[in-house]
């Protein structure tokens, strides 16, 4: 069965991130990441999130927000603007092809229990499924800087990120402070 020319373009041009990545490549453009976001994507700075093991769909999408102005921030929107597609696609394979280490904070047991509980409250996993590894444009929060978890939390619920279309802001609206600091005690520990 032949496909049609048109459905083969949609393809094409609605999943480029299954097009060409080469994490070799892309581990060499990453070398200039390596300065905020650690060797290998793993962060040792609690503010700037831990790349590797991310889903490329997701590093990809979030690479070109930035690009094109939809996800802001002082250091990243700058280092994103002279990125090729080309740039973000290999910088996403090659995270995402790298394994997550220990972050090596250290959570307070009551609280991660209750960031268990309100996970589950609010249904955490129906988008970062089941371990928080996440999926396509989902990202995988399990293992994350516990710092950037509460910054992204509390970015989401002020709407100072919003180009998640509507769905984290939606949920983050109705955590308290306590209840996103352990959101991030719990998901810092997951591995």
């Amino acid at each position: 069965m032949r496909l049609p020319a048109a459905a083969l373009a949609a393809a094409v041009l609605f999943c480029p991130p299954l097009l060409a990545q080469d994490a070799e490549t892309g581990g060499q453009k990453a070398e200039a990441c390596a300065a905020c976001h650690g060797p290998g994507g793993n962060s040792a700075q609690p503010l700037y999130p831990s790349l590797a093991g991310q889903t490329a769909r997701y590093l990809y999408l979030q690479l070109k927000d930035f690009k094109e102005g939809r996800r802001k921030d002082p250091q990243m929107s700058p280092m994103a603007q002279n990125l090729t597609r080309e740039d973000m696609l290999d910088l996403a394979a090659y995270f995402a092809a790298q394994e997550l280490r220990p972050a090596g904070f250290e959570a307070d047991p009551a609280r991660v229990a209750k960031g268990a509980q309100k996970s589950a409250e609010t249904l955490c996993t129906m988008c970062h499924l089941g371990g928080f590894k996440g999926q396509n444009e989902i990202p995988r929060v399990a293992g994350q800087q516990h710092d950037y978890i509460v910054k992204q939390l509390a970015d989401f619920k002020a709407r100072r990120r919003t180009n998640d279309a509507g769905s984290m802001t939606s949920v983050a609206k109705t955590l308290s402070d306590e209840d996103i600091e352990d959101l991030a005690q719990y998901l810092s520990t997951l591995r």
